[in-house]
């Protein structure tokens, strides 16, 4: 039996099954108990940067607000619940009815973060908000730790184009995801078609080594390929001898040759060669994509060699070497009864081992030197106080359980552009080193 025949589908309708068993447990004892209803605030935040990182980049959110709105139990999803015992008769009545009403406000996606920034807030009944969690923290961590990476990538390749394709090293869907986080982070177009379609990010691709194995001779593939795609193509040139093969390229396309692939061998030696050769050959023109397992340190290590483009795989689509960000979602406030009215106290978890919060509802600003440079990252409870309110970084998501800041990606692309621009210099140096801003708390007055 074959994946169609079990009917599994690319598109899941409904996110509520991405959760974990023990946020339906919670929600069954609090109904009982009677404090599901109390008004809560969670916060989505990290503790530490991924070791040696200067900065975080919040991704994902716009996949956040889809997946808000599509958390609900449809009857599939009770009756798998109702099998499984997961839950008792009255709970699954409370999520025959889940809708989401309560309020989100985050940094918007593409802006920065750094330890102990409150990155989203929700808000809303302690039921409402518990469910939540884990897919909201499934999302975020997996297109944050994506969008630095290729954050970082982009710092290196110094304005030349990225291409991602690294589908074919994640998940069918996590690549989809990873894509649209690369193209937040700096990354120009993407190899996956499922990407293009779905977030409108540009697609590029021609041949790989197969198309010219297929043939008798490199220069039948040359041929093919150019009669087919134009003289303007990318032709893959090493896969037998490079300079045999970028003659036989120039001879077929001409001048007029578009770009040439290298795939292998040590790319600074073979850039250099290769654009000599070109450039003897009348090509001057011709652009060269490398490709080849490359991360940040490999980008910036060519950034002297005539390179007009990167292609990167593995290394995005896991982190470059941090697949996860590492963000935790948690309660902070509470109300102190079950009455509408009734005020939030601060709460939080005692622990030792580096796993302590800070309780209270938080804003966040980010001051300024007298350059206009940002200096640190300000976090505090209370009033905000006057020097920093028009730095405030938490912007309205969801309002009475309605989308209000749904936006196009080139829109958050275009923001982190500016945010890292915006961060000190050292925030681009690929060496290890601490946050590039420190974060200060500061409590202005009551945490509700």
């Amino acid at each position: 039996m074959g994946v169609a025949d079990l009917g599994l589908p690319v598109d899941v309708p409904s996110t509520a099954l991405f959760t974990d068993h023990y946020e339906l447990t919670m929600l069954q004892a609090a109904l009982k108990a009677g404090t599901a209803g109390r008004r809560s605030v969670f916060e989505v935040f990290t503790r530490r940067l991924p070791d040696g990182r200067r900065y975080g980049v919040v991704g994902g959110t716009g996949r956040v607000l889809d997946a808000v709105e599509n958390f609900r139990f449809d009857a599939d999803v009770l009756g798998f619940l109702r099998e499984r015992r997961v839950v008792d008769e009255p709970t699954l009545e409370w999520l025959a009815d889940y809708r989401f009403g309560g309020d989100v406000w985050g940094y918007p996606e593409g802006e920065v973060y750094f330890p102990g920034s409150p990155i989203m807030r929700v808000e809303g009944s302690f039921g409402e908000c518990v469910l939540l969690e884990t897919v909201i923290l499934s999302i975020l961590n997996h297109d944050s730790a994506i969008a630095a990476a290729a954050s970082r990538m982009a710092s290196a390749a110094g304005g030349r184009p990225l291409i991602e394709m690294g589908a074919r090293r994640t998940h069918e869907l996590a690549a989809v995801a990873a894509s649209r986080a690369a193209y937040l982070g700096g990354f120009t177009s993407t190899s996956d078609l499922a990407a293009g379609f779905r977030y409108n990010i540009p697609t590029v691709g021609t041949s790989a080594h197969a198309f010219t194995l297929l043939h008798d001779s490199e220069r039948d593939a040359f041929q093919a390929q150019v009669d087919s795609l134009g003289r303007d193509t990318t032709l893959l040139v090493d896969t037998y001898d490079v300079t045999e093969a970028v003659r036989t390229a120039v001879e077929i396309a001409g001048p007029e040759l578009g770009s040439v692939r290298i795939d292998s061998g040590d790319l600074l030696l073979v850039a250099h060669r290769v654009r000599q050769q070109l450039d003897e050959l009348g090509a001057r023109d011709t652009k060269i994509i490398v490709t080849s397992d490359l991360d940040e340190y490999a980008i910036a290590s060519l950034a002297a060699a005539p390179v007009d483009a990167y292609g990167v795989g593995t290394q995005l689509v896991t982190g470059s070497g941090h697949p996860t960000a590492s963000m935790v979602y948690k309660l902070v406030a509470r109300a102190e009864t079950g009455d509408a009215g009734a005020p939030l106290v601060p709460v939080a978890k005692k622990s030792t081992g580096g796993k302590t919060s800070i309780g209270g509802r938080k804003w966040a600003a980010r001051r300024l030197d007298a350059q206009g440079v940002a200096e640190a990252e300000v976090v505090g409870t209370g009033p905000v106080p006057d020097r920093l309110a028009g730095r405030q970084l938490l912007v309205e998501l969801v309002k009475g359980g309605e989308v209000v800041a749904r936006e196009p990606l080139d829109a958050a692309r275009d923001r982190h552009a500016a945010a890292r621009a915006n961060l000190p210099l050292s925030a681009t140096q690929l060496s290890r080193g601490e946050p590039v801003l420190p974060t200060e708390y500061v409590r202005t007055g009551s945490g509700s």
